[in-house]
């Protein structure tokens, strides 16, 4: 028989580290933003333009134009009403029947979050 060497191993015991001394990262989810206030501008008019007819806005803040309109929506036979969002100045607009024909008399204004009610004449 044949002998096989072996080696031989030394282990050692290392002290162990004190509590005190042990550093624990603890990470935070980051805070939450909190949710941005979105302001609501109300426009509703009143009046009927007829069957078949639609009353559109044009003018000055977020989502209008004065070269294109934006269709409001039928509330009633008489009633018209749009809701724009995050103004941040006063919204200047004139209100058309089927972006074709302007309301007379000079232009309307309402400031941000303000609710405004008119009878527009053409």
């Amino acid at each position: 028989m044949k002998k096989i060497a072996t080696k031989s191993f030394k282990t050692t015991k290392t002290a162990a580290t004190p509590a005190a001394a042990v550093v624990k990262t603890v990470r935070k989810a980051p805070a939450k933003k909190a949710a941005a206030q979105t302001t609501r501008t109300t426009i509703v008019a009143k009046i009927d333009v007829g069957f078949g007819n639609a009353l559109y806005i044009r003018g000055e803040g977020p989502g209008l134009s004065w070269d294109k309109g934006l269709v409001l929506d039928c509330v009633s036979d008489s009633q018209w009403a749009v809701t724009i969002s995050d103004a941040v100045a006063p919204i200047v607009f004139k209100l058309l029947v089927n972006d074709i024909t302007w309301s007379s008399g000079t232009d309307y204004s309402v400031e941000p979050g303000a609710s405004l009610t008119l009878e527009p004449t053409f």
